[in-house]
């Protein structure tokens, strides 16, 4: 599968930049193939590993493994340096590791800077949970005066309270229309 693992590498950096898969001839032509049956014979190998799928009407489409990314053995230290591995061993997707339940997840940009010491800055895409319950400690989103707010879930006599992590804004303490919309499961950014 090593030359097969590059050929999808290619077919994965097509669907990256256009949004859809190649047909067979424009498979042939990015990976130099000469004839289609050469293809054919590709789609096939991958169709077996679960990257490559078809539609009802017999096009391709990428298959359940088509967007797993490779998982480096080691981790990465935030200190010292440690000694780099070349070697991968495992694949995950983002939704595999993100994502428990995807008929009640949902992806939130987030605006502004009252969450910037918890490390959830403006821009960063937040993973919610829809969930009507959360725990003291839980980062949430909440409804307040029909208003969006993304904050640290409290309690203070026995009513919930909406705690920032930037000590320029306050704690918000809503006396009525208060409704939690979900639980923050996970985040990520885009460094340019």
């Amino acid at each position: 599968m090593s030359k097969d693992r590059d050929y999808l590498l290619k077919i994965q950096d097509y669907y990256a930049g256009h949004k859809t898969l190649p047909s067979f001839s424009s498979i042939a032509k990015l990976l130099g193939f000469k004839s289609k049956n050469a293809v054919a014979a590709l789609v096939a190998r991958l169709q077996l590993e679960g990257y490559l799928d078809r539609t009802p009407d017999n096009r391709l489409k990428p298959g359940k493994r088509f967007f797993e990314r490779e998982l480096a053995e080691s981790s990465v230290r935030a200190g010292f340096p440690s000694a780099a591995l070349e070697e991968k061993t495992d694949t995950l997707t983002i939704d595999d590791f993100l994502v428990e339940r995807p008929s009640e997840t949902v992806l939130i940009k987030v605006k502004g800077d009252s969450m910037m010491e918890a490390g959830i800055m403006a821009g960063d895409i937040v993973v919610v949970e829809r969930r009507n319950t959360a725990n003291a400690g839980d980062i949430v989103v909440a409804i307040i005066d029909n208003e969006f707010t993304l904050k640290t879930l409290g309690r203070e006599s026995n009513r919930h309270i909406l705690i920032p992590a930037n000590k320029d804004y306050p704690i918000l303490r809503p006396e009525k229309g208060f409704e939690l919309f979900g639980v923050v499961v996970g985040q990520f950014r885009k460094y340019v």
